[in-house]
């Protein structure tokens, strides 16, 4: 489902988040850092080349995106897996668990947190990064389009990703004794070249959509979506501007 080429446009816009997270963890020295939902790797290798004595994993559930991150050998200290980021066990408890841009794919976020908490040493840190745009107009259009009776039948199965607010992951983590820090910053995005919010969207929500459609239907869908998002998002001479919201939570285990 995934294509690293097409999740690549915009790299520095999708790495900026990253940065902002990982700039509220505080840990000097851990032993084992899992980043979830690692995608082609080049932001673990950024947490390998931080806690360069720590023994690294990258996961996601992506067989492309794995290949793409094993492409470049990694160090010794770092390891890419495919697995589900729910499901998967580390070896040792966690010191430092990153996920960046992922979990909005995983239904049920209470019991998501509850299991990524399991996976935290004592004092260990959960930090993580999720879109918050599901209500923009980008999005609801693509809803609007998913509804079409011509595409309704094929679609009904598949997923939105979603986030829930600040305030209940702060509960839910709390109850699971855990110190919360949790922000949310909307980013305005100049997006370059024609069509820029559709190439955005096509690296990462409309994924799975085309995945379920085929080609045929995909490109059907994508020629309807196409003009309603031009006029929704005219482009200007310095490149189309696209307000994206995302929510930020660090997390350290208390008990």
């Amino acid at each position: 489902m995934w294509d690293p080429t097409q999740y690549s446009h915009f790299r520095d816009e999708r790495k900026r988040p990253f940065f902002e997270l990982l700039m509220r963890v505080d840990v000097d020295a851990p032993r084992h850092v899992a980043d979830l939902g690692c995608g082609t790797g080049d932001l673990t290798r950024v947490l390998a080349g931080r806690w360069k004595d720590a023994r690294v994993y990258g996961v996601d559930s992506s067989d492309a995106m794995v290949e793409e991150a094993r492409r470049r050998p990694p160090p010794e200290s770092l390891r890419f897996e495919v697995a589900d980021l729910a499901g998967w066990q580390p070896p040792a408890p966690l010191d430092v668990l990153v996920s960046n841009a992922a979990l909005h794919w995983v239904p049920d976020h209470g019991a998501l947190l509850k299991q990524l908490a399991a996976k935290l040493a004592p004092d260990g840190v959960l930090a993580f990064q999720v879109p918050a745009n599901f209500e923009a107009p980008s999005h609801r259009l693509i809803d609007d389009v998913r509804a079409l009776p011509r595409f309704a039948p094929k679609l009904e199965s598949v997923r939105r990703g979603h986030a829930e607010t600040l305030a209940t992951y702060e509960a839910l983590l709390s109850g699971l004794g855990l110190t919360v820090d949790a922000w949310e910053t909307a980013y305005l995005h100049v997006l370059p070249g024609e069509d820029a919010v559709l190439q955005w969207l096509m690296g990462t929500t409309l994924r799975p959509v085309l995945s379920a459609l085929g080609p045929e239907e995909g490109r059907g869908f994508l020629d309807t979506l196409k003009p309603l998002l031009r006029q929704a998002y005219p482009k200007h001479e310095r490149g189309t501007p696209y307000l994206f919201t995302r929510r930020f939570v660090v997390a350290r285990r208390v008990r």
